[in-house]
């Protein structure tokens, strides 16, 4: 048998597995006229007449541009942004999302995803550590793998207080996520944890404003309150992923930090545009902590 035909039984019988568990997944088109069920598109504005002709409307008009006017390019970014790729409007566009968002400061990302990552695997040093809710986005995982974070360590999920452990998911055992003032209190009484407590060391926290799978948000003032209680010289960090409520909650749709008030007590928000917004990209939302 030629290494080809190894290399298809091997792939037919991984795909064979998956179909056996019903997770066997296939491209599929809507029906026209359909409704979709399934869509991110949570506001349907892709679909709305009037941002269709916004947007057209917008390109028309750069496209009318004279060459003798030296425009950016309309299509393409001829090299990446720290190369020549860098546009006039990408600053724009930041500059736009961290006024509408209550940010000093955002940066574009391709997607919500490449956010994550690119937030997870550099910002994080050897000796910080991060804490996640253990239902994070499997994106914020990729970026920890990637992180140089000296550890990595879950917490039940939604739960903050010590005792809040519910009665099917206890929380007690060894290697069992506990709530996070408990995680957050074993990493001060552990090894180094003097550290942590005069600030020499950092503690990034990562939650989502509301998670896609189950459809819950995060007590974000719980998280914040706990983080400060517990870290009080600042050196903790709350970073959430907003891409399932960003406009969805806030007076014009900022996300749920914006509707709590929460702007100036949350480190970075990570924003996704492919899910109300109905487009793509990302991008990820600085601030300065007290």
């Amino acid at each position: 048998m030629s290494q080809i035909k190894r290399l298809d039984a091997s792939l037919t019988k991984h795909l064979d597995r998956r179909k056996s568990r019903d997770t066997l997944r296939s491209l599929t088109l809507v029906p026209p006229g359909m409704a979709d069920f399934s869509s991110n598109a949570y506001l349907s504005l892709s679909a709305q007449p009037s941002v269709k002709a916004a947007f057209l409307a917008r390109l028309q008009a750069a496209a009318q541009v004279p060459p003798s006017a030296n425009p950016p390019p309309l299509l393409g970014s001829g090299g990446s942004r720290l190369l020549d790729g860098n546009s006039a409007r990408a600053e724009l566009l930041e500059q736009t999302l961290a006024a509408f968002h209550n940010a000093p400061a955002a940066l574009l990302f391709n997607s919500a995803m490449d956010a994550n990552v690119g937030l997870f695997s550099c910002v994080p040093q050897p000796d910080d550590v991060i804490l996640y809710d253990e239902l994070v986005h499997a994106s914020i995982h990729d970026g920890m793998r990637l992180s140089r974070a000296g550890k990595k360590i879950p917490f039940l999920h939604n739960a903050v207080w010590s005792g809040e452990e519910t009665a099917s998911h206890v929380g007690s055992g060894d290697g069992e996520p506990r709530p996070l003032e408990a995680v957050l209190v074993g990493l001060l009484n552990g090894p180094g944890g003097h550290l942590f407590s005069s600030g020499d060391r950092n503690v990034f926290v990562a939650v989502e404003g509301v998670y896609s799978m189950d459809g819950d948000a995060a007590p974000l003032r719980e998280v914040t309150a706990c983080v400060e209680r517990w870290l009080p010289q600042g050196n903790g960090f709350v970073v959430v992923d907003e891409a399932h409520s960003v406009g969805v909650f806030g007076d014009s749709g900022q996300g749920l930090v914006c509707e709590l008030g929460l702007e100036d007590r949350v480190w970075a928000r990570v924003l996704g545009f492919g899910k109300a917004m109905g487009c793509s990209g990302g991008t990820y939302d600085l601030h300065t902590i007290r």
